[in-house]
């Protein structure tokens, strides 16, 4: 893991907290070569949570759960943010990327104008659990050069305040920069672990949309005249409004580990089939095309 800081910088206190508009139950499903898990943002909350995408959470003790993998298979226009709790996954591209995502770390990649990858588990046995996020690129940039990074988990950065332990993926918290910043969408991935009964609190832009995902015990968010309690494995919408500066959230009696993302909506329109995200269905028309006629680049083989 990477070093704690003590002492993050102070961030001003949130005095208009956002509250939920909804709880989301996540859908069962598999994907890849019959890989179990869990849909929690689908596409039909995709306008209201844009610039995000899709967020599948995973995690089984069974191997037969997971074995199988994701085999090859193509994207375009959009980045997957793949987050390892435990396990280990090797991913190739036909960009000639390759690398190990293990306990704690993160692979980021920019899937641009097209990419065949895949992402196939490096174990027999043993807990495999993770998520991964689907974050949509603005219309200008989805048909760039594809990209891809490999972060362990000792280069993300903590902090560790009061209670919580904070990883910070993506953004800024407490002063704490994390490992990615994207200028367009302006994503914030934290991974809170909060001690029982423990607080925390961040401030998010009002004109961003935001959401809380818990994976580990039961957590509120405090509005300032309520607390709305949010179980394992739900996801709460936080309620946009002009007011509104930031959330609050307080752990059970158990404490929580849950994942706050939020970002910069970009307003454009999506359309989507399968593995392609675009702006158009003549877009996706081409996509498709592009694929059938290999100019995604040759599966990475092994």
């Amino acid at each position: 893991m990477s070093t704690t800081p003590s002492a993050p910088a102070t961030e001003a206190a949130v005095r208009k907290p956002r509250t939920v508009e909804r709880l989301v139950a996540g859908q069962a499903t598999s994907d890849g070569d019959g890989v179990k898990l869990t849909r929690v943002l689908a596409q039909p909350l995709q306008r209201r949570l844009d610039p995000f995408l899709m967020l599948d959470a995973f995690g089984s003790d069974d191997a037969a759960d997971y074995i199988g993998g994701f085999p090859d298979h193509p994207h375009r226009g959009f980045e997957t943010v793949t987050y390892m709790i435990a396990g280990r996954m090797r991913h190739r591209d036909s960009a000639g990327n390759e690398g190990l995502l293990q306990n704690g770390g993160v692979q980021w990649m920019t899937a641009g104008r097209g990419l065949i990858h895949s992402e196939l588990p490096e174990q027999e046995d043993g807990r495999m659990e993770g998520f991964q996020l689907w974050l949509n690129l603005p219309a200008a940039d989805k048909m760039g050069a594809p990209g891809y990074r490999d972060i362990a988990s000792a280069e993300i950065p903590e902090f560790a305040c009061a209670g919580a332990t904070v990883r910070v993926i993506a953004g800024e918290s407490h002063g704490v920069a994390g490992a990615v910043r994207k200028a367009a969408t302006q994503p914030l991935y934290l991974d809170m672990h909060l001690a029982p009964g423990a607080s925390f609190e961040q401030a998010i832009p009002a004109g961003h949309n935001a959401f809380v995902y818990v994976y580990r015990g039961e957590l509120g968010v405090d509005s300032g005249t309520q607390l709305t309690p949010v179980p394992i494995q739900r996801m709460a919408v936080l309620a946009n409004g002009a007011d509104r500066d930031g959330v609050r959230l307080q752990a059970g009696d158990e404490g929580a580990r849950a994942l706050l993302v939020a970002g910069k909506p970009l307003n454009e329109p999506i359309a989507q089939y399968g593995p392609f995200v675009m702006n158009t269905d003549a877009e996706i028309f081409q996509a498709v095309e592009d694929f059938r006629a290999g100019k995604f680049g040759q599966p990475p083989g092994r």
